[in-house]
């Protein structure tokens, strides 16, 4: 414990960078603090950006870059040699031989030519992958991308036949196109959803015509004739011979008034047995 504290306790920076005062204006900005996996290059990247304004002063940059390293990168600072920093470049490129297994390999150009919509794959995540993929690879590419983004799209997609029409020349009219497309594509999918509900309620408006005893709800909506006389819709899921056998004998059924005349003389293929 004793050779642990020993050796935290000393500096590696040269009296140079140890004795230099600070300024009392400083005001220490809030820091993402590196967990020994991020891009060390990133890394002191967002370190300088953050400390823009103090770029001059290299003995405040050297003490205050240990105060943003995390566990991990704080062990390898304390194993520093004493007096064997001198520079804020000399702090940082020892950080980043240190920490370079985590540092992000860019894509070689040819991984986009791999991207392809997939089946049953939106225009918006087609083009978030792509993008993201692009992102990754050093160096601009415009027009490779702009010929790989459409080759990627379906033949009979849209937004690949507009392209091959009338083809963009820069990324900016790309992403303004591919815009216009995605919200054609919204548009249809909100369109699709909306029809889907209004037939969910039809299917739940036409079983709630039946209750449990397979009773059929009358709809009193519409009226023929001017008597005023309410027409009624009914469905049956079954025969209406057997509707008959169970209500005949519910105390609201009655039996409709006999035929006029002799039934015997009546077309019995037009009548049912209670006729």
């Amino acid at each position: 414990m004793s050779k642990a504290l020993d050796r935290i306790s000393q500096s590696p920076f040269t009296c140079r960078i140890e004795r230099a005062e600070l300024s009392r204006r400083f005001h220490q900005p809030t820091f993402a603090i590196y967990n020994s996996r991020k891009d060390p290059v990133e890394h002191i990247s967002q370190f300088n950006q953050k400390m823009a304004v103090h770029s001059t002063d290299e003995a405040l940059m050297c003490k205050v870059f240990p105060s943003n390293l995390g566990p991990m990168a704080m062990r390898w600072f304390d194993g520093l040699k004493p007096n064997s920093i001198n520079s804020f470049k000399q702090l940082t490129q020892a950080f980043g031989s240190r920490f370079i297994t985590s540092s992000r390999v860019p894509r070689p150009l040819d991984s986009l030519l791999s991207l392809s919509m997939r089946e049953g794959e939106t225009l918006k995540a087609y083009s978030d992958r792509y993008w993201e993929m692009y992102n990754e690879i050093e160096r601009n590419y415009d027009n490779i991308a702009i010929s790989t983004f459409k080759r990627g799209l379906p033949i009979e997609h849209g937004l690949r036949k507009s392209l091959t029409g009338k083809p963009v020349t820069s990324l900016r009219q790309l992403m303004d196109r591919i815009d216009k497309y995605k919200r054609v594509e919204e548009d249809q999918q909100t369109g699709k959803r909306k029809a889907k509900v209004v037939l969910q309620e039809r299917r739940d408006f036409r079983s709630d015509c039946f209750n449990s005893s397979n009773r059929p709800r009358r709809d009193y909506s519409e009226q023929s004739g001017s008597t005023g006389a309410q027409a009624v819709h009914a469905v049956f899921r079954e025969p209406l011979h057997k509707i008959l056998e169970k209500v005949k004998n519910e105390p609201f059924f009655q039996w409709p008034s006999r035929m006029a005349g002799d039934p015997a003389k009546c077309n019995q293929n037009l009548y049912c047995m209670y006729h």
